[in-house]
Formats: structure tokens, sequence, C-alpha cells
């Protein structure tokens, strides 16, 4: 069985669908470390257990911006089911327009699981001939008792180039 492409799935983007859950992923101290070094950030609360074990959550958390940027993962390819390589180019384009609203509400301890859930809010054309997409996103997170993070998260469905 064939997956939809990109461009067919954006076209049955309707408000008020509940489009699922992801997977639970675990945020590994690894994974955290490797992300610290990707953005040129080592502050000891996220990269260094000792620290941290004396700091304000016991150990170390996830940087905020890590959360955020596991959300690609966490829909496109778990709720979605895309995979990492590139369609036809003359198909379309899939690209992340930002957020109209976003909060870190809950850090995110390292080892612990995080799972997001998404739904569509709205859905409409801009004047370039885009769709633009505005996705109501929770994440939860085992080790907490409320959601780590809420956003309105805006995606832009790009069409193919007149030959």
């Amino acid at each position: 069985m064939t997956r939809p492409s990109m461009q067919e799935t954006f076209a049955r983007f309707r408000p008020g669908v509940q489009l699922g859950s992801s997977g639970w992923l675990t945020v590994s101290q690894q994974m955290i470390d490797r992300f610290g070094d990707a953005t040129l950030d080592h502050d000891p609360m996220h990269v260094d257990p000792d620290w941290a074990a004396a700091g304000p959550f016991g150990r170390t958390v996830a940087f905020g911006f890590l959360t955020m940027s596991l959300l690609t993962r966490l829909f496109i390819h778990d709720v979605l089911g895309a995979d990492s390589s590139r369609h036809d180019a003359h198909d379309g384009h899939y690209l992340n327009y930002g957020f109209d609203r976003l909060r870190l509400i809950a850090p995110v301890p390292s080892g612990s699981r995080i799972r997001a859930h998404f739904e569509v809010l709205e859905v409409r054309p801009d004047d370039g001939q885009r769709t633009i997409v505005k996705f109501g996103v929770h994440v939860e997170c085992d080790q907490a008792d409320r959601p780590v993070l809420v956003a309105e998260w805006l995606a832009c469905w790009v069409p193919p180039v007149a030959a």
C-alpha cells in the first residue's frame, strides 16, 4: 500500500480533525548533550548531571528548543507516517511556517518519554497560492502531571511551480 503524498495529505486537512498521537519517544541525556553541542549551548541545567542534581529539577532536563524541534519527528514521521526521503520537487513542498502561540509549561527530565497529540485548527490560503494549516499541539511527558508544551503550529503547503 502506498502512502499518500504530502500534497494529498494537506488537501484532506479540515478544521476540527483530530490527527492522532505520536508514539512515545525517549529524551535521553545523549540526545540532550548532542543538542547542546549543535546549538553551542552547554548550560549545566541540561548537560551536567552533577550540577543539575543540586539544581531546581534534581537532574538534567531537555532544552525547551529541543522539545520544540522534536515536533517534526513526532508529527511528520510518527503521525503522518512520512519517511525522510524527499518527494519529487514538482509535487510541491511542505514547509514549517512557525508558531502563532507556544508555551513550555513543564520540564522534560532526561530519560523521560514524550508523545504529542495533533489536531487541525484552521486551514486557509494565503496571497502566494499556498495553503497554511494551523495545528493544535500538546506534548505530554510520562514524568509530568500536565502538558510540557502546548502550541499553535503553522505549516505551509507550497504548490508545484508551473513549468
